[in-house]
């Protein structure tokens, strides 16, 4: 089965676990004959962005998947301060007015949690990647992440004038447990801070829509946040697009037991997302992608 250059791949959050159960995905995949790579436009937040980034490189699949499931070839993770990740997620679950109230604490957080220093953090990144070079891939590759100052959503390609590293610095930088990265004179957080986990909204215009979602549709925020992954799918359908949504099942979520930045979770995430791949292949063919 052929994927078309008009298909665009947002890959979304989910920590290392979610790294981990993307590359086993998309391993999983390609072992059923759909081959993600063959995409025309990539979108990735956070653990999305290091996948985009991988899939986008002259990395082979089966050398992914190997990052994830040999620690002998995996990178080395920095763990965070304690109780940095319980004070995040405490932060993430109270109910807040308004979008931008939120956003707020969130960058506040940032801005004053004690971390790891920026330059280790960047050479996490880089061992975590295991790229050749720091240069943007020729296939179309979004990166996203929101700026301190302005609160906004901002989007890196290969145009935007940062290297590919700092790009992914900058959309993997959870506020409170690593440090903004600095792209540029500015600073920045997770991409997944925005609104959803994704930036599906991201892929508008496109003919058709593969969504990886490790954590699904389960929203952000308390129900008074902003719109979450549903809505953006809804709007994109509402445009003509056809979408599919490839979220972690159950016996994948259970892979990541309690914690998506615990390394121990990347191998049984990347082997849970390749069992997975079998009814995700069959359903990217009864959608005729």
């Amino acid at each position: 089965m052929s994927i078309g250059s008009d298909v665009t791949v947002v890959c979304g959050g989910g920590g290392l676990w979610g790294a981990a159960w993307m590359t086993g995905l998309i391993a999983g995949l390609a072992d059923a004959g759909v081959d993600l790579r063959q995409a025309g436009a990539f979108i990735g937040t956070s653990a999305g962005s290091v996948v985009g980034s991988q899939l986008t490189s002259e990395l082979t699949l089966a050398a992914m998947v190997e990052r994830q499931v040999n620690p002998a070839k995996a990178a080395h993770e920095a763990l965070p301060m304690p109780g940095a990740l319980e004070t995040m997620a405490e932060l993430m679950s109270r109910p807040w007015p308004s979008h931008a109230a939120r956003l707020r604490a969130i960058c506040e957080l940032a801005n004053t949690a004690r971390t790891i220093s920026r330059a280790e953090r960047r050479a996490g990144i880089v061992e975590r990647l295991g790229l050749a070079s720091e240069e943007w891939p020729e296939q179309n590759l979004s990166i996203t992440a929101v700026d301190i100052e302005t609160q906004e959503l901002t989007v890196f390609t290969a145009v935007s004038g940062v290297s590919l590293i700092d790009a992914v610095c900058a959309s993997c930088a959870v506020p409170g447990v690593w440090p903004p990265a600095e792209v540029k004179g500015r600073f920045y957080i997770d991409g997944a801070m925005w609104k959803t986990a994704e930036n599906a909204h991201l892929a508008q215009g496109a003919k058709s829509v593969i969504i990886l979602a490790p954590l699904g549709l389960v929203p952000m925020t308390a129900a008074d946040g902003p719109p979450g992954l549903a809505a953006d799918i809804a709007e994109l359908e509402a445009q003509g697009s056809q979408v599919v949504l490839i979220s972690a099942d159950a016996a994948s979520l259970r892979a990541m037991g309690g914690n998506f930045l615990d390394p121990a979770t990347r191998k049984p995430g990347a082997e849970a997302g390749r069992l997975q791949a079998v009814a995700a292949a069959a359903e990217l063919r009864s959608r005729s992608f």
